[in-house]
């Protein structure tokens, strides 16, 4: 936000430089992001004088060229060769004297020298108007009063605006703060907090008045709640021209392009006090009637940018009897606006819905300075002032006379807010203890009414235009910022404390399993928690009414929340594949969202994700693509690490997965993994198969928390390995196998592994092989062949018995 300081001290006039200035808004938190100057002629005619033409005769060498003898006010004159075709003899004239400098329309910089023109020295140029930035013409040069005297500096014959502008960093929160007059009243609070007392100047309305109603454009307001207030009145007789130059200066400075007298005053009054203002001609309103309301969805409207824009049936419009004329708050209609020809006009202050304005503004991709007020929250007391305000600066610029009284349309007031402040409370969150006195002075110079007192607290009013101060930690900030964050002491004194820290805090055993998963390969991702609902099509799994929907989506591929976090995982996948990266190892923490008879809950899952090969490409090591039993070992790694025991596993029925299995502990579901459907892969051009598991981080973690780390003494008795060599139906699995043995062998028995499966040739049909190792182990002796014998005939029998083994 632009600032312009000879603006600033229309309000007030402290005796200070703008360095200093721009320290003391800084430190009220209006970052000053930098200062610059600006002139409304660029180089403020420094260098140039007024010279009077002494002599004026042909060049002996050019028809078009002459040369000049000039006073300008040296001891002698000087020679000039000018091409103007109207120079004359006894003229007084701009001079550009050597060395200075002047700047074409681009702004480009050229520097007057002494030269030769065809054989003749010329010390100096007479100037056109253009070439001073004066103005446009290049016809000749520019003539003067024949009053003046040589050599007087051409600033002091033509007013130029030198003035210093402001750069502000403005947060979100501080819409008081978008106008001169808000950051005036924030450097007065600050100017007196340092003992200097300066009084905040506003801009009188007293010479209002109306001039007979003599035409009025009567005011409906259809949706009260997104136009809490509505005011307008009309201006007849007006005449629309170029505004003066100290109008035009004041808005150039801070960007603004001057347009004509009317619109020049609606942007200064924005600027100046932070209310939007927005002129209709008045002669385009149909049925002298004013209609705020909301349309139809789709109908079309076309902009001041011409372009056509559909609008959207929450889009807050002015209309008259018969079409729209302007989104509110947002942007005008291309043939309601004021024109050369416009002779009335109907003036609009209102207070919008900041929510809708910014709504509106987003949809239609408009970002105007009246929306990024409106939007932000402006202040709903002053609409009728600036209303008046500018209605008189119109009456000063534009003639015409007020025809219509104000119709003010405020049904339900915006009343302040009431907040208690308690004093100890200041203290604590300050660090240090302020007088009494000096918070009230802090809150008095904010316009913050203190309603009552007691020695411990007060009572107070927050202004309506502060819609960022709701609660007392908001005051107690305010108080700060103006007393100064430089002034608050810090303590010689270190005090540190020990926090108490939960070692089964979800975040830490989430960053364990994650840097174990890193030191594995692993990459984690973050994906949106908005997808598409069409990714449910492709799966039974969910059903649409379970959907947590988005009221407002911004398009149709982030209308839900996700129910999965497969779908985001694999479009991760399908964008580093379609980028020749195809060797993928993915995580993601991410929460899952559910509806169910009108409840809606969420979960917190872990994801993971491979693809391609298991390792790089290196001459060492193998080439080896992932597939389910390697996602295996990382999902046992992982409940291994947590000291989460798999009780039972049995085959997912999920068409996600071609082929999958889910793990319990006990009663409770703790994830499932597998293939992902090929079909599903196909629906997002993935051609290499993706293995996915899908973990019940929220399970895992109160699991995490009952289990018991417990440690044992590493025997100092070797172990023993024993091996079988099963035939088996085709259908039985290994856990199965496992589970016999330990039920068998409960003391000896450690370890059980499967290290070959076979089936085919040499079989019988329907069977298969299993190798499996038994490791035997005794803490407190050596085991002999005859206790481990005695052990593998149990294994055998039970096998035999139930599984229908046998040995190979």
């Amino acid at each position: 936000m632009k600032i312009s300081y000879n603006w600033l001290q229309q309000f007030i006039k402290p005796d200070w430089d703008i360095e200093k200035t721009g320290e003391l808004l800084t430190d009220l938190g209006l970052e000053v992001e930098g200062i610059s100057t600006y002139e409304s002629i660029k180089g403020s005619l420094r260098g140039v004088v007024v010279g009077e033409v002494l002599a004026c005769e042909p060049h002996s060498n050019a028809d078009k060229l002459k040369v000049t003898k000039v006073d300008i006010g040296t001891e002698s004159p000087v020679q000039i060769v000018c091409g103007a075709p109207n120079v004359a003899k006894g003229q007084k004239v701009p001079v550009a004297t050597i060395g200075t400098t002047l700047y074409t329309k681009e702004g480009e910089a050229w520097i007057i020298k002494k030269g030769k023109i065809r054989g003749e020295e010329s010390h100096g140029m007479i100037c056109a108007e253009d070439e001073l930035g004066l103005g446009t013409s290049h016809d000749g040069i520019l003539v003067l009063h024949a009053s003046l005297q040589p050599g007087t500096p051409a600033a002091d014959v033509f007013t130029i605006e030198e003035d210093s502008v402001i750069e502000i960093g403005l947060t979100p929160n501080r819409a008081d703060a978008m106008s001169h007059w808000g950051v005036a009243r924030d450097l007065k609070a600050g100017l007196i907090q340092q003992g200097e007392h300066y009084e905040l100047i506003t801009p009188s309305v007293s010479k209002f008045n109306v001039e007979g109603e003599l035409r009025k454009i009567s005011i409906n307001v259809e949706n009260k709640e997104l136009a809490p207030r509505y005011t307008g009145l009309t201006i007849s007789d007006v005449t629309v021209k170029a505004s003066p130059d100290w109008l035009q200066s004041r808005l150039k400075a801070i960007g603004i392009t001057p347009k004509n007298n009317i619109v020049d005053v609606t942007n200064y009054v924005l600027h100046e006090l932070g209310q939007p203002l927005h002129a209709f001609d008045a002669d385009q309103i149909k049925g002298e009637e004013i209609h705020v309301k909301t349309v139809e969805s789709g109908t079309s409207f076309v902009t001041l940018d011409g372009v056509e824009r559909t609008l959207h049936t929450d889009d807050l419009m002015i209309c008259d009897t018969e079409k729209p004329l302007c989104i509110a708050g947002v942007f005008g209609g291309l043939h309601s606006g004021v024109s050369d020809q416009t002779t009335s006009i109907f003036l609009e202050s209102a207070y919008f819905d900041p929510v809708s304005i910014r709504k509106t503004s987003k949809r239609h991709g408009l970002h105007t300075d009246a929306s990024f007020r409106f939007e932000r929250g402006i202040d709903p007391n002053i609409t009728v002032y600036a209303l008046k305000r500018a209605a008189l600066l119109i009456q000063e610029l534009a003639g015409g006379k007020i025809t219509s009284q104000v119709e003010d349309l405020y049904p339900k007031k915006i009343e302040d807010k009431e907040v208690f402040l308690s004093f100890e409370k200041v203290t604590k969150l300050i660090g240090q203890e302020l007088p009494q006195g000096t918070i009230k002075s802090i809150l008095s110079s904010l316009e913050i009414q203190i309603n009552h007192a007691t020695e411990s607290a007060l009572g107070l009013s927050i202004p309506a235009y502060r819609n960022d101060v709701t609660r007392e930690v908001d005051v107690i900030e305010e108080i700060l910022r103006v007393y100064g964050y430089n002034a608050i002491n810090f303590s010689t004194k270190l005090n540190a404390s020990i926090a108490s820290i939960d070692p089964y805090a979800d975040h830490r055993i989430q960053d364990t399993i994650a840097n174990q998963l890193i030191g594995q390969g692993f990459n984690e991702i973050l994906a949106n928690s908005l997808t598409s609902a069409s990714y449910h099509q492709l799966t039974s799994s969910f059903d649409d009414a379970e959907n947590v929907s988005i009221l407002n989506p911004l398009s149709q591929d982030l209308a839900i929340m996700r129910r999965t976090l497969l779908f985001s995982g694999l479009e991760s996948i399908a964008y580093n594949t379609n980028r020749k990266q195809s060797d993928l190892k993915l995580f993601e923490f991410g929460k899952t969202y559910n509806q169910k008879n009108g409840e809606r809950s969420e979960q917190k899952r872990l994801s993971i994700l491979i693809s391609g090969e298991k390792f790089k490409e290196n001459w060492k090591v193998t080439s080896d693509t992932t597939n389910f039993y390697y996602l295996k070992g990382i999902v046992h790694a992982i409940l291994k690490r947590l000291g989460i025991e798999i009780t039972n596993s049995e085959e997912v029925s999920l068409d996600i997965y071609n082929e999958a299995l889910t793990y319990y502990h006990n009663k409770l579901e703790l994830l499932n993994f597998g293939s992902v459907n090929t079909k599903i892969l196909e629906n997002l051009s993935i051609k290499n198969p993706v293995f996915y598991a899908d973990i019940y981080w929220d399970t895992l973690v109160q699991l995490t928390k009952k289990s018991k780390i417990t440690f044992k003494e590493i025997s100092k008795y070797p172990e023993v390995r024993r091996d079988f060599a099963l035939l088996l139906d085709k259908h039985i699995r290994f856990n199965e196998i496992e589970q016999i043995a330990r039920s068998t062998e409960r003391k000896l028995l450690k370890k059980i592994d499967l290290f070959d499966v076979y089936e085919g040739k040499n079989l019988p049909e329907g069977k298969k092989s299993y190798a499996v190792s038994f490791i035997f182990s005794d803490e407190n002796k050596t085991l002999t062949d005859k206790q481990i014998d005695k052990v593998m005939k149990k294994l055998q029998h039970n096998f035999e018995q139930k599984l229908g083994a046998s040995l190979r």
